[in-house]
């Protein structure tokens, strides 16, 4: 009874082990159990990875990278009348803004909040690129003085105003009423004005929109330094938060060109022939780009995939061609599968000519279709 029992208990064991899965086995051995605490490891790391990977876009949208935004504030540019509107359009916008004092002053200045852990596939020099850029408000007189400097001092010893040395950032500049200022300091209104210091006063008798123009192509060939000219703090506050957004969307953007084949779309949207890894696909889209010329139908498009079913063939049959007459006419007489009753037909001369042009030709100039 007792050894039935005990046999009874061993086969039962013995059972169990045979149902066991492998991994149990390689668990428990000696000589793989650190390859199997590695995998294990190994596991986790990389789902974290994927995870990482797949939570990198939501954490770029713009949406997202405009509440890692803020708009620094010179303190000197919150003492003008206008100001209020401003901080307005950046409360509306929804990012952060902090007054602080910027160098120089009457300034704007961005800056971005890096994420920790920094998104996969996102260069590190995207976030500090924004460090760089810098807004500066002038007063009317101020731009004009810096004009005068322009136009009038010429050689080495002339120098871009508003350009501190040694400072890593080119500023933009924002003007705001320069047009409104011009016109009301015209020679016939400026008699009857009181004088004014003798910058000013000079800057007002030599200077006007052709000295303005010539200095804003001066800025920009010499600084690549824009200038913004605008009749109001509406449109200067426009303008930052349409500044603001476009930095917002730089890390994505950034992170969609750095890919491979960025120019590439994917999603259901996207048109064109899907192509696997192992090439399934690639004659659909060999057909479906010579159904692209015009004047092709899908039964003439056959008719070239079937003679050669990939543009390598095609190429290969040209360059055993003995003259430049062959290598155009070596598609005319393909024929072309047409319904019951109905007259057979060929590809022609115009489309073998217009196909043999397309894989051919070194020049990008050369004009296709002599009917278009």
């Amino acid at each position: 009874m007792e050894r039935a029992e005990s046999g009874r208990a061993g086969g039962s064991r013995q059972g169990r082990v045979q149902r066991r899965p492998p991994t149990w086995e390689i668990s428990d051995s000696d000589s793989e159990g650190p390859a199997g605490v590695e995998a294990a490891v190994r596991v986790p790391d990389s789902a974290d990875e994927r995870r990482a990977a797949a939570e990198t876009p939501r954490r770029l949208r713009p949406e997202q990278a405009l509440r890692r935004l803020a708009v620094l504030v010179d303190p000197a540019i919150l003492e003008d009348a206008g100001a209020d509107i401003l901080i307005e359009a950046l409360d509306t916008l929804g990012c952060e803004y902090r007054v602080e004092p910027q160098r120089p002053a009457r300034s704007l200045r961005w800056s971005r909040v890096k994420p920790d852990p920094c998104p996969h596939g996102v260069p590190p020099e995207v976030w500090a690129a924004d460090e760089q850029d810098l807004l500066l408000l002038l007063e009317p007189e101020e731009f004009l003085q810096g004009v005068i400097q322009l136009t009038q001092i010429r050689g080495p010893a002339c120098s871009v105003p508003w350009i501190t040395p040694g400072s890593p950032a080119c500023p933009h500049l924002a003007v705001i009423g320069l047009d409104a200022y011009l016109w009301s300091h015209q020679p016939s209104t400026r008699e009857t004005r009181l004088p004014e210091s003798s910058a000013t006063a000079c800057a007002q008798v030599v200077v006007g929109w052709p000295e303005v123009e010539e200095a804003l192509v001066l800025l920009q060939l010499w600084a690549n330094m824009d200038v913004l000219l605008v009749a109001s703090w509406q449109e200067l506050s426009q303008h930052v938060c349409t500044f603001t957004k476009a930095l917002a969307q730089r890390p994505f953007k950034q992170a969609r060109e750095s890919g491979p084949f960025s120019f590439c779309t994917a999603g259901r949207w996207a048109a064109g022939e899907r192509v696997a890894g192992d090439g399934t696909g690639l004659r659909a889209a060999w057909w479906r780009q010579i159904q692209q010329f015009n004047r092709v139908s899908p039964a003439v498009a056959d008719a070239v995939v079937t003679a050669f079913p990939s543009p390598r063939l095609l190429q290969q049959a040209y360059v055993a061609c003995g003259s430049e007459q062959e290598r155009l006419a070596l598609l005319t007489d393909l024929p072309v599968k047409m319904g019951e009753g109905v007259r057979p037909r060929r590809v022609g001369p115009d489309l073998s000519r217009r196909i043999c042009l397309f894989l051919t030709t070194d020049n990008p100039d050369l004009l296709l279709d002599l009917g278009s």
